[in-house]
């Protein structure tokens, strides 16, 4: 057993006086803790030093690098200890030490044991408490002890409920934001705040409540609170979200009168939204003007320029900004590489650039992602280059990435079109092994290349296949097998499925009626045809020029006179140049029999 020796009276710990003696003591003490486990021998060695057990020294001993068990024990035997009672700074000194330990499960019990005692709390030590239990990720426990503590020590201050505020904004759950704020509102002395604002305007843009934010907003102003640059900045994105470019431009006119610079985020979310609206020059004035004024881009807003130019096919403006990266200080990341991939194949670039870019990539250790093999794969195979675009999917596999159904959906799509129907076959079951099932877009395309090469019955079962599966089928999927069992001669069942197909709640589209309608028309005659072509123009999808021509080519090809009953044929609603050969010969052989019967 350790034996602590009785220092001589001309020792230090007796020469230097009374502070000094206890420095020594507590220097003794933290020793003991840092030699022995908790246990007997300790508790003994404690005993002996005969020190006098206060809440300075508690926390003293709560600083001391020692296993946090060792702390846990020691803080319930000073509890135990007589004239002693644990207060708000040890109970939150333990806390601390809980949560940096990650022991969340003592620490929800400390909290309980604070909030049950008959000490004290503060109203900052009520909201750092709200703000640790965030931060360990306990958000119901904190919204019932913050019920606890309030109905019964505490009453919450703004900052309390801030806390609250953004532990729930960090974990998603917006619509109890709404629900705090409310209460905060009927608390009487309890005024919302800058912080308030800022995270409940960014809640309901969340929610897509963006009327509501808008609101908050305006009665942010009201109440004489003057908005930070974050809640300028969501404001602008919800504008843009509704399509309101110039109020979009109206606030940032705002800002700038009032004094709050605009930040890179900002300038992000105001070159997004221009870029959204189409309007590519704007975003791209406002970025040299933010260059101008002195705000250096970072590697987001570079990315989403990059991206504004790529789509609208400014390719060589996307080049430059991707060369001028490096010299802004913003380091290319592989958001920024697959961006630029995708709008090298979308603006139809050589094959070979996009290539170099992704053997660029590897090189200066920029780990291509899931979403780059994508790409890379999509886009060799809308440029016929199957066998490229499978070398990729393997190497994708060998890097360990989890198969991607968007790629085997590109893959199969191309070797339908090759009527490499055996192949899409096999690469459409590794997908159902490697993943148990797939997507409704996969099941599609796969839907109809078996349509394709004549082989109804197979579609049929892959579609029952994914419903089976939980895979609900969407209108694509719907479509496909329609497409299918037309071409298969089938139309009364490819009739059934579009009624099916509202019944269970998937909502056609003009595919899925044009679909029935060149069915009829090659095997029902122009009798049903017009009948389906009727239907379609007292309904809520109006025929397009697909429709039309496929009605025109069924008139042509019926040899005979038809006549619509409701009036003559309106060719004049679709342009020349859509209409095929045998629509434009329907339409002279349909006024000439109009003509003919006066």
């Amino acid at each position: 057993m350790f034996l602590v020796h009785n220092p001589a009276p001309d020792s230090p710990i007796f020469s230097s006086g009374k502070k000094n003696c206890s420095r020594m003591l507590d220097e003794r003490f933290i020793r003991i803790l840092k030699i022995f486990k908790w246990g007997p021998d300790a508790e003994k060695a404690l005993e002996v030093l005969k020190l006098k057990v206060d809440n300075r020294l508690v926390c003293e001993v709560l600083k001391i690098d020692v296993d946090i068990r060792v702390k846990i024990q020691f803080f319930n035997w000073a509890a135990k200890r007589r004239n002693f009672q644990h207060d708000s700074t040890t109970y939150m000194a333990l806390i601390y030490c809980l949560l940096e330990a990650g022991l969340v499960g003592e620490l929800w019990k400390t909290v309980q044991d604070f909030a049950r005692s008959p000490c004290f709390i503060s109203p900052s030590e009520f909201s750092e408490i709200m703000r640790i239990l965030g931060q360990a990720k306990m958000v119901n426990k904190a919204i019932s002890v913050f019920y606890q503590i309030k109905g019964r020590k505490c009453k919450p201050t703004a900052n309390t409920y801030n806390s609250i505020i953004l532990m729930l904004m960090q974990e998603g759950q917006y619509e109890k934001v709404h629900e705090i704020y409310n209460e905060m509102c009927n608390d009487g002395n309890c005024f919302p705040d800058t912080i308030t604002y800022s995270a409940l305007i960014q809640a309901f843009g969340k929610l897509g409540r963006d009327e509501s934010a808008l609101m908050l907003f305006d009665e942010m102003k009201e109440n004489g609170l003057l908005p930070n640059a974050k809640i300028y900045t969501t404001v602008l994105a919800i504008y843009f979200k509704l399509a309101k470019a110039d109020k979009a431009l109206d606030l940032v006119r705002e800002m700038k009168e009032k004094g709050c610079p605009l930040t890179v985020y900002t300038y992000t979310e105001l070159i997004k939204g221009l870029g959204k609206m189409g309007r590519v020059d704007e975003a791209c004035n406002t970025f040299s003007k933010m260059l101008k004024d002195g705000c250096k881009p970072d590697v987001v807003l570079m990315n989403n320029l990059i991206n504004i130019l790529g789509k609208s096919g400014r390719l060589d403006e996307a080049r430059k900004l991707f060369r001028e990266m490096e010299s802004l200080h913003c380091i290319p990341n592989v958001v920024t590489y697959n961006t630029m991939i995708k709008a090298l194949f979308e603006a139809n670039a050589p094959a070979s650039e996009a290539s170099a870019l992704f053997e660029k990539m590897k090189t200066i250790d920029i780990s291509p992602s899931s979403y780059t093999y994508s790409i890379l794969i999509d886009g060799f195979c809308k440029k016929n280059r199957v066998e490229k675009a499978l070398l990729l999917l393997e190497e994708m596999d060998e890097k360990g990435f989890s198969p991607c159904p968007a790629a085997y959906c590109s893959l199969i799509n191309s070797l339908g079109k090759a009527k490499r129907y055996d192949a899409a076959k096999e690469l459409f079951q590794e997908l159902r092994e490697n993943c148990g099932s797939s997507s409704a877009r996969v099941y599609a395309v796969m839907i109809k290349h078996f349509g394709k090469c004549g082989c109804p019955n197979e579609a049929i079962d892959l579609f029952n296949e994914m419903r089976r599966l939980g895979c609900k089928p969407d209108v694509y999927a719907y479509n496909a097998l329609m497409s299918a069992l037309v071409r298969a001669g089938m139309i009364h069942d490819a009739q059934t499925l579009l009624r099916k197909m509202e019944e269970h709640g998937c909502a056609p589209d003009i595919n899925s009626h044009n679909i029935i309608l060149n069915g009829l028309a090659r095997a029902g005659g122009p009798s049903q045809a017009i009948e389906m072509f009727d239907r379609m123009k007292n309904s809520t999808i109006k025929p397009d020029s697909v429709s039309y021509n496929t009605l025109l080519s069924c008139f042509s090809r019926a040899g005979a006179s038809w006549y619509i009953s409701a009036g003559p044929f309106p060719t004049e609603s679709v342009s020349e140049p859509t209409m095929t050969k045998a629509s434009r010969a329907g339409i002279v052989y349909h006024v000439a029999s109009v003509k003919a019967t006066g």
